[in-house]
C-alpha cells in the first residue's frame, strides 16, 4: 500500500485498502477555526450531539486575530462558550496560524489523521500524516462520532532524482510542478514525494510544498518523514 492507504488502513477496521474504497476512519485531530466553527457548533446543537473525545478535539482562532470584525468576535464567543462547556482547547488568536500550530504543537505526527475547516489540512502532509479540509458538518459529524468517512484516493509517486541546487528554493520547486502539471492532472490523487533532494529538505520547505498541494488540485502532497520531523515528532 502507499503512505495515505496504509494510514488511512491503519486508522480503520481493514487491513488493507484499495482506491475507490470508502472508509470509516478515526480522526486523531479534530480542528475548527473561527471561520466555520460556530456553523460547527450551531450543527451540533441542532441534532443534540455531543463531544467523542475533548482531548482531540480543538478550536483555532486565525482567521480575524484582533476579534475586531463583529461577525467574527460573535463566532469567536459562541466557540469559547461550547469550549469552556465542554472541556475542549482553545488556541486563542495569539498562538499563531491553526495548520502551523498542529504542526508545532505535536497535534499531528507521522501517521496521524488531522481534518479541519480549513482548506489547507492537508499541509499535514508535510510531516507524513494525513490532513483534509471539510465542511462545518462533515467535521461536526466527526466531532460527535470520532471517526468520518473518505474515499481512499489514487496515489502518484513523483521521484526527483539528483541534489536540489543550493539557488533553488521549495516554492520554485512547487511553482516548477505546478508549471508541469496544471491544476487538474493530478486531481483528486495523493501525490508521494521521493528522491535524495526530498529527502534533504528541510520541514521548513516540505510545508511550502505541501501547502500548494490544493493549487494542483490533490487530495494532499506528502512526504515520507525524514529524522528531523522523527525527532520533532517524538
Amino acid at each position: 500500500m502507499t503512505i495515505v492507504e496504509k494510514i488511512i488502513a491503519n486508522h480503520s477496521d481493514r487491513e488493507k485498502v484499495n482506491p475507490g474504497d470508502i472508509v470509516d476512519i478515526s480522526i486523531d485531530a479534530r480542528v475548527a477555526r473561527d471561520f466555520g466553527g460556530a456553523n460547527v457548533v450551531q450543527n451540533l446543537k441542532n441534532n443534540n450531539l455531543g463531544v467523542d473525545d475533548p482531548e482531540k478535539t480543538f478550536f483555532t482562532f486565525d482567521l480575524i486575530p484582533s476579534g475586531s470584525d463583529q461577525k467574527y468576535a460573535n463566532n469567536q464567543h459562541k466557540c469559547r462558550l461550547f469550549a469552556r462547556k465542554h472541556g475542549i482547547t482553545v488556541h486563542d488568536v495569539t498562538d499563531g496560524i491553526g495548520t502551523h500550530l498542529a504542526i508545532d504543537e505535536g497535534l499531528v505526527y507521522p501517521g496521524s489523521t488531522f481534518i479541519s475547516t480549513d482548506s489547507h489540512a492537508n499541509i499535514m502532509g508535510a510531516v507524513g500524516a494525513f490532513g483534509q479540509g471539510m465542511g462545518d458538518q462533515d467535521i461536526a459529524a466527526a466531532w460527535a462520532n470520532g471517526s468520518v468517512w473518505f474515499k481512499v484516493p489514487k496515489s502518484a509517486r513523483l521521484i526527483f532524482k539528483g541534489k536540489k541546487p543550493d539557488n533553488v528554493t521549495a516554492k520554485d520547486i512547487v511553482l516548477n510542478l505546478l508549471a508541469r502539471f496544471g491544476a487538474s492532472t493530478l486531481l483528486g490523487y495523493s501525490v508521494e514525494m521521493y528522491g535524495e533532494a526530498i529527502d534533504n529538505l528541510k520541514l521548513s520547505d516540505r510545508i511550502t510544498i505541501a501547502s500548494m498541494g490544493t493549487e494542483m488540485g490533490a487530495i494532499i502532497a506528502i512526504f515520507p518523514p525524514n529524522e528531523e520531523v522523527i525527532e520533532k515528532a517524538i
